[in-house]
């Protein structure tokens, strides 16, 4: 018997054949693919494409709105699943439901709706315009709507966190005399920090990509609230296509920097936890 093999579940290897498979088909060949059209321009042809003043603005553009509407998520999204975890009240299942609606509701949707509520004469609009405040066709507008897509990724990763925490050490806390402010920085916050991350990391990840919401409230001007993935659309409609390809590559080096940056905070945050 003890040379045979105690694997939990059976089927190692055809789950593993499966998983290469896939990967390969799905994310390693488009992935390699981009790549390869990229590099059939020469290196000044490739900075030439990728590195223009309009590209750079529509990089910092695309990054800075989407580094903030994941910032802006990790504070709702922590105080919506504390909600829905410490507390009863009613219709509390429907809210739980309504946290899924962002990922089900085609993305031009969302976008056409934000761009109705927000314009000056709009539900929402006409009360911020006398303010002063233009949120449709504007970075605003583009922070908002990526708020809306990407909300639920902060939620579903640190509820389940929030229902596993063990209530004894909250109440030892309190016992040795801590408040509950105090209980909540130093015992429960260091464990919602990985999940916040996580969170955090896909919010990120879905606001770089997003296109479909992003083109009904942005005016698109150049220089202004052009996002990257409308800059790959252009470029794709003119055919340039070796064009379209090294934005995307640039796009997607940084996001895999940042991402990995992103990760490895996570971890650090898991090890001091543990």
């Amino acid at each position: 018997m003890s040379g045979v093999s105690r694997r939990a579940l059976p089927g190692f290897g055809l789950g593993l054949g499966y998983t290469i498979t896939y990967l390969t088909l799905l994310v390693l060949i488009p992935l390699a693919a981009c790549l390869v059209k990229a590099a059939s321009l020469g290196p000044s042809e490739f900075v030439a494409a990728a590195w223009t003043p309009r590209a750079v603005a529509a990089y910092k553009l695309t990054f800075g709105v989407s580094f903030a509407a994941a910032a802006v998520n990790i504070v709702l999204g922590l105080i919506v699943a504390w909600t829905l975890v410490r507390y009863e009240f009613p219709g509390k299942r429907l809210v739980d439901a309504l946290v899924d609606v962002p990922l089900a509701l085609p993305t031009a949707v969302a976008g056409l709706v934000y761009a109705s509520l927000y314009v000056p004469n709009g539900w929402i609009g006409q009360f911020l315009t006398p303010l002063g405040i233009e949120a449709a066709y504007s970075r605003l507008g583009i922070v908002l709507v990526l708020v809306f897509t990407g909300f639920p990724f902060v939620v579903r990763t640190v509820q389940p966190v929030l229902e596993d925490l063990d209530a004894e050490t909250e109440e030892a806390a309190s016992v040795l005399g801590a408040s509950r402010w105090q209980t909540f920085l130093r015992v429960i916050l260091p464990t919602l920090i990985p999940p916040a991350l996580t969170g955090f990391a896909l919010a990120f990840a879905r606001g770089l990509g997003e296109y479909g919401s992003v083109i009904f409230i942005t005016s698109n001007k150049i220089f202004e609230t052009e996002i990257a993935p409308m800059l790959i659309m252009v470029r794709l409609e003119e055919y340039s296509y070796a064009e379209a390809a090294a934005i995307a590559t640039v796009l997607l080096g940084i996001s895999f920097v940042l991402l990995a940056a992103i990760n490895y905070l996570e971890y650090r945050s898991k090890r001091n936890v543990g």
